[in-house]
């Protein structure tokens, strides 16, 4: 079973379709991981695939595939600006355990408590939130601290039935991604000084905390490693630090 591939394939293609995309680096010994979960009868392989491509106002574009059987499926897929663009991140969250499926998408604003930023970047999505949200149910409360990274048009159901992920999940994210990339085709870079400080600092807060709260740390551990997990986390699915050090 792979129920989140049809959402990868069709972000790959549409992405090539609107973009000058070019690959981004993955350092070596992230593009693939596998690992043998449960014993004897109950044994069965994970695998952990990563695509990533960046574009001329798009840092990088970021995808971590994780293929365990029906009860295990999971693709997290990130997009973050390039660091003179005041863009929100993009992100989707698709997980699929034994206790049923979690979704999550925004378009995650680097200055959440700003009504300019808000009308630029949250009202044009507005619409397409108020469609799905009527199809896809509240998925109830999430932490009061991750609160300040999701937009008021942030997506967060916990659909029962697989069919709902195959369909209104998957336009949903179609619908998002598109209405993210006509906000790419429109920006302009930034040159003030001080809006350049701030964005730098909101996107390393953003990357801090999700790098420091990531959810799938537990289950990378146990799959593949203390060494292994930190290292993709930091070096990979939330990199804009080592990356300023490299540079």
């Amino acid at each position: 079973m792979t129920l989140y591939q049809p959402f990868l394939d069709w972000a790959v293609a549409r992405l090539h379709e609107r973009l000058d995309l070019q690959p981004y680096p993955i350092p070596a010994g992230f593009e693939a991981k596998q690992a043998m979960v449960g014993k004897g009868k109950h044994a069965s392989l994970v695998q952990t695939t990563s695509t990533a491509f960046q574009s001329d106002k798009l840092r990088q574009i970021r995808a971590a595939h994780v293929q365990g059987g029906a009860a295990l499926q999971v693709l997290n897929f990130v997009i973050f600006p390039r660091l003179n663009y005041d863009l929100p991140f993009f992100g989707a969250d698709l997980v699929t355990l034994p206790g049923g499926h979690l979704i999550a998408l925004d378009m995650q604003p680097l200055f959440r408590d700003d009504p300019e930023y808000q009308a630029k970047y949250t009202a044009p999505i507005w619409p397409i939130f108020e469609r799905y949200r009527q199809q896809l149910e509240w998925g109830g409360e999430f932490p009061e601290d991750a609160q300040a990274f999701f937009s008021p048009a942030f997506l967060w159901t916990r659909p029962k039935e697989t069919n709902v992920v195959e369909t209104q999940v998957l336009a949903a994210f179609q619908d998002y991604l598109n209405a993210y990339l006509d906000l790419v085709e429109q920006a302009e870079p930034v040159s003030d000084v001080v809006q350049l400080q701030a964005i730098e600092a909101a996107q390393l807060r953003y990357i801090r905390y999700r790098a420091e709260k990531d959810p799938a740390r537990g289950m990378f551990t146990r799959f593949y490693g203390p060494d292994w997990t930190e290292a993709y986390i930091h070096g990979f699915l939330f990199d804009l630090e080592r990356q300023q050090v490299k540079s």
